[in-house]
């Protein structure tokens, strides 16, 4: 993922996978996206797509609205009791209710919320819900148009609570900690106190840390088993080998490494996510190193099946980096968290630069010996031209990318 501009980072993430649009390109930090930023599901419909949406829309109801013509189980918002999921059923007017005041219970914390919503199916864990839906609409579609089935989960987005099951597949006890787990984070990164940090005290201790990754892992492991029944699902309604799959996540997750929980940061943990395709026009049972980002997702669609990209989309189609393997969209990634946080990586090294209160911090890392990230090079006269050519790297983005976050770059120094 490119980062974020504001805590909840899945929002933008969210934003630019549904827009094709880059981080700073985006409208009120995605959670609300313009009618000439024209979306994925906008482009599927006026293709002859029917498009469904089911589970987390973090964007807004207008926005849903404009991506899809059918639905269930819509949870307008960011996090939520995984039991008690307060969802909209499908409107194909676009009428929502409006936000209303709703305890809510996060682990053991009783919080007021106010969502849009018309039902809350007590009992059933979101991963459940939403695959349902899904299936459902799968097993139950008769239409000789095509279909754009988008199920957003909410997993594994703590409260980390799942069916026993998968929790005891995870003893606490036997799991090891992360090879980059740290009590705490070296220095001030400019958000050591945003919600996802004090979900663990400080410092971290080793019990605390492997029990959140266990909790962390049987959230996946039931997810992934919801997932399991969709690809069932199409598989009974003849529609699997017809159909172009894609899994991907909106962020990563710290949990511990270096002495962090959440996923407001530059490291790996937190910036890289999975994306598998499968399908027509997806090479079988292979594998590609080249830099990509979520934004990236929409304009490969629209190559795969054969529709123009929008002008709007800034993202760059995978499709040729499927054709050859040698191919690469991106010499470098570049990554931002509000304003505070700013790196930029190539195949070999990753530069990490923080402002915070004035100060600026550089860490530097070998990505191939040191994939962990756990030393720092920045200071070592050795690597000092890796910290200048990356640092030249990272002003060439700013100034691709319009960076608005002028409180970093005002004390930055190339």
């Amino acid at each position: 993922i490119m980062g974020g501009t504001c805590g909840a980072v899945c929002m933008p993430s969210r934003a630019m996978l549904m827009t094709g649009r880059t981080l700073f390109h985006l409208d009120d930090l995605g959670q609300k996206i313009p009618e000439d930023h024209i979306m994925l599901g906008e482009v599927l419909r006026k293709a002859g797509y029917n498009t469904f949406g089911t589970g987390k829309w973090h964007n807004g109801p207008d926005a849903y609205t404009r991506s899809f013509n059918n639905g269930a189980e819509i949870f307008f918002g960011g996090m939520n009791d995984h039991w008690n999921v307060p969802a909209c059923r499908f409107n194909p007017e676009g009428v929502y209710p409006e936000p209303r005041e709703l305890e809510a219970r996060f682990g053991d914390l009783h919080v007021q919320i106010n969502p849009q919503y018309d039902h809350i199916p007590r009992g059933k864990h979101s991963s459940d819900l939403f695959c349902d839906a899904a299936v459902d609409f799968i097993s139950q579609y008769q239409e000789d148009e095509p279909f754009f089935a988008y199920i957003a989960y909410m997993a594994p987005h703590d409260p980390r609570e799942t069916h026993r099951m998968y929790h005891d597949l995870y003893p606490v006890d036997s799991l090891p900690l992360p090879e980059n787990y740290m009590p705490m984070h070296p220095f001030d990164n400019g958000e050591l106190m945003v919600r996802d940090e004090v979900l663990a005290g400080f410092p971290r201790t080793t019990q605390e840390v492997k029990r959140h990754n266990a909790e962390y892992y049987a959230m996946i492991t039931h997810a992934d088993q919801t997932i399991g029944r969709v690809l069932s699902a199409l598989e009974a309604a003849g529609q699997l080998d017809n159909t172009i799959l894609i899994l991907a996540g909106d962020n990563g997750l710290a949990i511990g490494r270096h002495g962090l929980f959440g996923k407001q940061n530059m490291y790996d943990h937190s910036v890289h996510v999975p994306l598998v395709m499968a399908g027509p026009g997806v090479p079988r049972n292979q594998t590609r190193d080249a830099f990509c980002y979520l934004l990236d997702i929409y304009p490969t669609l629209c190559d795969l099946i054969g529709v123009p990209i929008p002008e709007t989309v800034e993202g760059r189609s995978l499709q040729p980096v499927m054709e050859n393997p040698n191919h690469n969209n991106y010499e470098t990634l570049a990554f931002a968290y509000r304003d505070v946080q700013r790196a930029v990586q190539d195949k070999d090294y990753k530069l990490i630069e923080y402002v915070v209160d004035g100060k600026q911090t550089t860490q530097l890392f070998d990505r191939r010996n040191d994939p962990w990230e756990l030393h720092n090079l920045a200071d070592d006269p050795v690597y000092a031209i890796h910290v200048t050519r990356l640092r030249k790297a990272l002003v060439q983005w700013r100034d691709n990318l319009d960076d608005w976050g002028q409180a970093f770059w005002d004390h930055y120094s190339a």
